[in-house]
């Protein structure tokens, strides 16, 4: 689990700014109508983060608990189109330090707690995959160097 920790640390350190430097209108362009704006993206990444600090959580007291969300929804009911862009970052900024407490704070004997997410997972790889997804829609945000995800 520390690896994780240090890991998303370390993408928090590095992409916070890098966000900051996108401008207005890169930040509400749509590729198209069907497809996210970069601001909602981070919206998105904001919305992955309450699940995934629920699903560190609840894994910890829960058996098996199912955490999934209908992420086009969430998207949509928050608006972040029409959200402050400072705001969203430092919402997302804040989240992912709330994730690396609580992870900091999950006892080594239960890292391999499960959580269904549409399939078994433990705490330890919701916390890996965790980073693998922040990468993969940040490399997309900042226009930078694809990372895969499945």
């Amino acid at each position: 689990m520390e690896k994780s920790i240090q890991q998303l640390e370390s993408i928090l350190c590095d992409y916070a700014g890098k966000l900051k430097s996108l401008t207005k209108s890169e930040w509400i362009q749509k590729p198209n109508p069907a497809k996210w704006s970069k601001k909602e993206v981070l919206g998105h990444l904001i919305d992955s983060a309450q699940n995934n600090i629920r699903r560190f959580v609840v894994a910890q007291y829960d058996d098996k608990p199912k955490i999934i969300y209908a992420q086009d929804k969430w998207v949509a009911a928050a608006n972040y189109q029409n959200y402050l862009t400072p705001d969203l970052i430092n919402l997302w900024v804040l989240l992912n330090k709330h994730i690396c407490i609580v992870l900091k704070n999950v006892p080594e004997n239960i890292t391999e707690n499960l959580c269904d997410v549409n399939g078994f997972r433990s705490i330890k790889w919701l916390a890996e995959d965790y980073n693998k997804h922040l990468l993969h829609h940040l490399h997309q945000l900042l226009n930078m160097e694809p990372v895969s995800y499945p």
